[in-house]
């Protein structure tokens, strides 16, 4: 829940520090290309075709000098510690176990007592199934402190020593028992494994559209990236924003007969042995064991410590929960609104808009549940996609959805009902009176990091101009959080994505005037499983820290 605060201008690119790192996971096996598109004055025409250019797939539009600097900060800045190639023949018995593995809890300051406002360290040992220490790092590993019986919990932040050990920080925010989780989400051979699939197999979602003109159809392949064959490709990349998207061209009808978006399915594209490094309840997302107590008793604050709740940041975590409720470490009161007269005493007078994947369409149906007086206006619109609104009538409030512009992964959406959140965005008025809210990543974890990065420039340029023309706008940036993995879908939404997409997504709106709701670690800190859609408990408290910035002075 950071309060980025700088004024900027249009064309300002972040400077991030660059750092020694290893090389990009997804370094370009091609010069930059993209088939030409029409320059934005050019008036509407059908889509042009896009000619053969052999040994050409998930090329990228060439950058400006200084967005392809960014860019390549951007990668630099999430560069995972190098991982080791899978050993041939692979054996699955040199790779992280976590039962082996074990954590333990450092000796307090000065050996003795601990209190709140200290910090609890954590050593985690990384062993394979053999029982030999790993020597390297790139494990993907999450910890948590936490206390059922108060529903109290933070995360912690995991510092990789790259010879197979690890550190994990808590703060310790509240008296009484606090109980350390450490899990290991993915060995470091997955996450050789990941980070192939994101180069070589960016295509393992399968999308395709319906091409319809009188009696003729057909149904081709599309996507951000297709492999060139000798068939055309239509190309429909948004002459706006840049952002690509292409089809296969049907032989016997033009590109402005696409009719529709659809996701068919997946590819399978793991290796036997691959599988092996994926496996519920043997090495993804499994919990590794404490060699001693995974306990410690936190007693009162010190006289004259400085309060938990001070505003310093220092722990680099947005907040924690205590008695279930999500507090804030970064200074932002947060309300309680238990109903639907103080969410509608909030929000009376004000238009907000939700752009982005279904985990804000989750926002969405909570507010129209929320709000008793609000009716749906019925926009036509497609199942999981909308547009939706709904409108309180009583109150002047107006609440709006759209889900952000391809790639997504929705069965079937007409391709007229298709737009990108930054043209969406630079159709707003803005002021005191609208909360704009955008959560996008899901949809973008099988792709080259490239993809996001592009796709967040356009959508942060579009943010800048809306708060130029209107700076009392209210901006909410939603993260990406822990899913519910298994082999099936791992390949697609494991958290090894959403992590470096999170740090892509921070990096991206850092300096701008926005709000971030951090739902990776309000998912982490929480008891009840991961969940690409958490549960309410979890989605109420992430309203309550939505109110929380829209009405900063709540009335009792």
């Amino acid at each position: 829940m950071d309060l980025l605060e700088l004024n900027y201008t249009e064309n300002s690119t972040i400077v991030l520090k660059k750092v020694s790192s290893a090389p990009p996971t997804t370094p370009p096996t091609t010069p930059p290309s993209a088939p030409p598109t029409a320059p934005p004055s050019a008036p509407p025409t059908a889509p042009p075709t896009v000619p053969h250019v052999p040994d050409a797939f998930c090329t990228f539009k060439p950058l400006s000098s200084a967005d392809a600097e960014e860019e390549h900060l951007f990668l630099d800045s999430i560069a995972w510690p190098e991982t080791p190639p899978l050993p041939v023949p692979f054996l699955l018995n040199q790779t992280s176990d976590p039962a082996h593995s074990t954590f333990t809890i450092l000796p307090g300051r000065g050996g003795g007592e601990r209190h709140i406002g200290d910090q609890l360290e954590v050593m985690i040992q990384m062993y394979d199934f053999q029982g030999n220490p790993k020597k390297s790092g790139g494990d993907a590993i999450v910890a948590r402190l936490h206390n059922r019986a108060l529903e109290a919990g933070v995360a912690g932040r995991v510092v990789d020593h790259l010879n197979g050990s690890y550190s994990a920080v808590f703060p310790l925010l509240w008296e009484g028992s606090a109980h350390v989780e450490v899990m290991l989400v993915h060995s470091s051979e997955a996450v050789t494994v990941l980070r192939r699939l994101n180069r070589h197999h960016p295509d393992r979602v399968l999308f395709k559209s319906l091409f319809r003109s009188g009696s003729i159809s057909a149904t081709t392949i599309c996507n951000v990236c297709l492999r060139q064959t000798s068939q055309p490709q239509c190309n429909y990349t948004d002459h706006r924003t840049g952002d690509p998207w292409f089809c296969y061209k049907p032989k016997k009808l033009s590109c402005d007969a696409r009719m529709n978006h659809m996701k068919t399915g997946y590819k399978s594209i793991l290796k036997a042995e691959e599988k092996k490094l994926f496996q519920r309840n043997v090495n993804l997302k499994v919990f590794i064991p404490a060699s001693g107590p995974a306990n410690v008793t936190v007693l009162p604050q010190r006289k004259g410590q400085p309060g938990v709740d001070g505003g310093s940041g220092k722990s680099g975590l947005s907040g924690y929960y205590y008695q279930g409720v999500w507090r804030s470490l970064d200074g932002t009161k947060v309300y309680q609104f238990n109903n639907s007269s103080a969410i509608s005493q909030c929000l009376k007078g004000k238009v907000v808009h939700l752009y982005g994947d279904s985990t804000i369409r989750q926002w969405f149906e909570y507010l129209s549940a929320s709000l008793r007086e609000a009716k749906e206006v019925n926009l036509n619109s497609p199942k999981q996609a909308g547009p939706y609104m709904i409108w309180d009538n009583a109150n002047k409030i107006m609440v709006t959805y759209r889900i952000h512009g391809p790639p997504f992964r929705i069965s079937t959406m007409p391709s007229c009902k298709e737009s990108y959140i930054a043209n969406e965005l630079d159709t707003l008025v803005g002021g005191a009176n609208t909360v704009v809210v955008l959560g996008i990543w899901a949809h973008f974890s099988t792709f080259p990091f490239e993809l996001y990065i592009r796709r967040l420039q356009s959508i942060r340029r579009a943010v800048v101009r809306l708060l130029n023309r209107a700076p009392g706008t209210l901006v909410v940036i939603r993260t990406g959080a822990l899913q519910h993995v298994q082999l099936s879908n791992v390949i697609s939404n494991g958290d090894w994505f959403t992590l470096q997409l999170n740090k892509v997504l921070r990096a991206m709106f850092k300096g701008l005037n926005v709000q971030l709701v951090d739902a990776w670690d309000m998912v982490l800190a929480h008891h009840l499983p991961h969940d690409l859609h958490p549960k309410p408990p979890i989605i109420k408290n992430m309203i309550d820290v939505l109110l929380s910035y829209t009405c900063p002075q709540k009335k009792s």
